[in-house]
């Protein structure tokens, strides 16, 4: 029974936090319609915003991974740029190697499937120093945000990675049927997945009693630290296809791409209704927040006297004006 009532409040909980980002999504639509109808919802830029959304949309889901469990990870813009780093350094070397332009394909192929293992292993990284050490996460990943930069820095000497394969600058801004563009499709295929692994397997379930409680989650028997590092290797795969993706649409890599990434993706989760505490979140909810935070940068755009040192200003005081209103509802 008290399972059930703990489970009925967060079910509550999750619809409030959805329908009050459905109310924040509809009046940012409204007002735009009133002042900026015809250039906001033009297709264009509903196409620039389909483009620009999974860069960080991915980031905003491995962050929300991270605090479902507990911690958080500040290290999500440095695995990305590492990762894309040693991606874009690798295509250049191969594609030299290789006179055969038709086995390009194979080379980006090849480079990505690597980039995606580095992801891996640095979530590894911080899963152990989390698990294992008992570092607290946001000291850990912000120790590896540090090194992972450092070496992006050491691997480019400073500069930007380009001369990348001309077809991959193409897959990152192709569009299926010129209207839906593949970096949204990616998106949506790996948050269905993030999705089921959260509320259809057994690990989404380990997930949140460890997030929750995790002293009971031992208790209980479950493997708490092979579930925390599950949990940052997730998160680095999703931040290095993060970075590919930034990769092919800059045409470029560098390792201070995205920076204003984690303070971003770390309002989402919140405004997607994540637990910082642990043991609540759903990546529903989360994409709903993405898409919130979408409408808002580009209706910012729309204005030429915001300059983006204001938008800096602004995410702040929203991410400090939801933090208010979740403890405030949560009293009430």
């Amino acid at each position: 029974m008290k399972h059930d009532a703990l489970s009925s409040r967060k079910l509550q909980k999750n619809d409030n936090t959805l329908l009050n980002n459905l109310v924040v999504a509809a009046v940012i639509l409204i007002t735009m319609a009133i002042l900026k109808s015809s250039k906001f919802f033009s297709f264009t830029n509903f196409q620039s915003m389909a483009y620009q959304l999974p860069q960080y949309g991915l980031m905003a889901f491995a962050m929300a991974l991270a605090m479902i469990s507990g911690g958080i990870d500040l290290s999500i813009v440095g695995m990305a740029n590492l990762s894309s780093m040693i991606a874009a350094l690798m295509m250049i070397k191969l594609a030299n190697l290789i006179p055969n332009q038709n086995l390009i394909i194979y080379v980006i192929i090849i480079s990505c499937l690597i980039a995606i293992l580095i992801g891996l292993l640095c979530g590894l990284l911080n899963g152990l120093l989390i698990s294992k050490i008992g570092i607290p996460p946001i000291l850990a990943t912000l120790g590896s945000m540090q090194l992972f930069s450092g070496v992006s820095i050491i691997l480019s000497k400073g500069n930007a990675i380009n001369r990348l394969p001309p077809l991959y600058a193409k897959i990152g801004n192709y569009a299926l049927f010129n209207i839906v563009p593949l970096p949204l499709l990616i998106f949506i295929l790996l948050a269905l997945f993030v999705s089921f692994m959260l509320n259809k397997s057994a690990y989404g379930i380990k997930l949140y009693m460890v997030g929750s409680n995790t002293k009971a989650a031992k208790f209980s028997g479950l493997h708490v630290d092979k579930i925390i590092i599950q949990t940052y290797c997730l998160a680095g795969i999703l931040s290095s296809v993060s970075g590919l993706i930034m990769m092919s649409r800059l045409n470029s890599a560098k390792s201070d791409y995205g920076q204003q990434y984690t303070l971003q993706c770390l309002l989402i989760a919140i405004l997607g209704g994540v637990n910082p505490q642990g043991g609540h979140g759903k990546i529903s909810n989360v994409m709903i927040a993405i898409l919130i935070f979408q409408f808002l940068s580009s209706s910012i755009n729309m204005f030429p006297y915001f300059s983006n040192f204001y938008k800096l200003l602004i995410w702040g005081i929203v991410l400090l004006g939801v933090m208010i209103w979740n403890k405030y509802s949560k009293s009430r």
